[in-house]
């Protein structure tokens, strides 16, 4: 009878240290719950800097904004004020100009921004225009056309040189080319879209010296597109046979793709700067430039081939010719918007000081607070006699 009660409180024993284990398990246990980690940013704790605009701190800022800003804009307007550029409307000179002689150019159709007076008109002859210099044009010279319109989105595979299947020419969300996806016998355009067939196509030479008044002025394609489209145009993986031109450029390619003539745009500059959308209606394009040489006083002329219809719908396109400032060409909006904020700047800062000065107030003046100003008027009216109006 010892041995067994013996085991029984063994038993005991032991059945109340288990029951004791799986209550501390069950108190260390934690439960789960959706509550964020207590740190500064999921409390919300975050510093953060509050300043009080007081009118030692308004005014200065605003001093120093005009500072920066005027003389920043005046900088900006000289520049502008040193390029020199001649722009000549050419969409009229197979109407205007005759085939045999040069004639003026009527003031209607060019403008120009030079140093000294222009005293020599622009002539044209049908496919040419002659300008003259007189004197020697420091720094870069660019060659532009400028024409008013642009249009829509390409397809990006295309310009990568990947071969676009029909599918995704036609039905890419955002990037198809519709409605110049394919021809009606189903073979795919390249490239497609309705920029790359709306592509100004006129040709322009270098400028020629006439009358040996001076040398040919050397110009280059080199340099004309953004540094970044080498990642954007690449050589299509298209075969001659898969693809076919844009009806636009029939012209150019009156036979159609062959394996000499598939356009690589990887090297095609002026497609690459086609193909970049402009922001406004009005805009030019760069076709040559020259980064080096001073262009010498003299009488030039430049071949251009026209191939670009303007005059259905009664557009313009022009030659621009133009040298550079550091901030680019001439643009005097740029300087004037800068001197305009800074003299903005300037008055308010004066219209505060004038404010401060002639109505000063306490800074943290508590009788301003809309609480107080109630009750200060509940008291003023309590305070008034009863009036009778009659």
């Amino acid at each position: 009878m010892a041995i067994l009660r013996k085991r029984k409180e063994t038993l005991e024993q032991e059945s109340d240290t288990d029951s004791i284990s799986d209550s501390a398990s069950e108190i260390l246990a934690k439960p789960k719950n959706r509550r964020p980690k207590e740190n500064a940013f999921t409390q919300q704790k975050l510093k953060a800097y509050n300043p009080i605009l007081t009118p030692k701190t308004v005014i200065p800022i605003f001093f120093i904004l005009a500072i920066i800003f005027i003389p920043l804009g005046a900088g900006m307007l000289y520049g502008s004020a040193k390029v020199e550029e001649i722009i000549i409307d050419y969409e009229q000179c197979e109407n205007l100009a005759s085939d045999d002689y040069y004639s003026d150019i009527p003031t209607e159709y060019y403008s120009y921004s030079f140093h000294e007076e222009l005293t020599i008109t622009p002539k044209w002859k049908y496919g040419t225009n002659s300008s003259e210099t007189d004197s020697d044009e420091a720094g870069l010279c660019y060659i532009q056309f400028q024409i008013p319109d642009d249009i829509g989105p390409p397809v990006e595979d295309q310009l990568n040189g990947l071969a676009a299947s029909l599918t995704d020419i036609e039905d890419t969300t955002g990037q198809n080319c519709q409605p110049l996806s394919h021809n009606d016998d189903g073979q795919r355009y390249y490239p497609c879209g309705l920029i790359a067939n709306a592509m100004f196509n006129d040709t322009f030479s270098i400028p020629a010296a006439v009358n040996d008044t001076t040398d040919d002025y050397d110009m280059t394609e080199d340099g004309i597109a953004w540094s970044t489209d080498s990642n954007r145009f690449k050589k299509t993986e298209y075969s001659a046979s898969e693809v076919v031109p844009p009806p636009n450029w029939v012209k150019k390619f009156p036979d159609g793709y062959t394996d000499d003539n598939l356009p690589d745009i990887s090297t095609w500059y002026q497609f690459q700067n086609w193909m970049h959308t402009p922001g406004l209606p009005n805009f030019s394009k760069m076709v040559l430039r020259n980064d080096d040489d001073t262009f010498p006083a003299g009488t030039y002329e430049i071949t251009v081939g026209l191939h670009f219809p303007v005059t259905e719908y009664d557009g313009t396109k022009g030659i621009y010719i133009s040298t550079r400032s550091v901030i680019g060409g001439k643009n005097s909006f740029l300087g004037i918007s800068w001197i305009v904020a800074g003299g903005i700047c300037f008055i308010l800062a004066l219209v505060f000081v004038a404010i401060h000065n002639l109505h000063p107030r306490k800074t943290g003046d508590l009788s301003f607070l809309s609480w107080n100003k109630e009750e200060k008027a509940i008291h003023l009216d309590e305070d008034s006699p009863e009036r009778v109006i009659i």
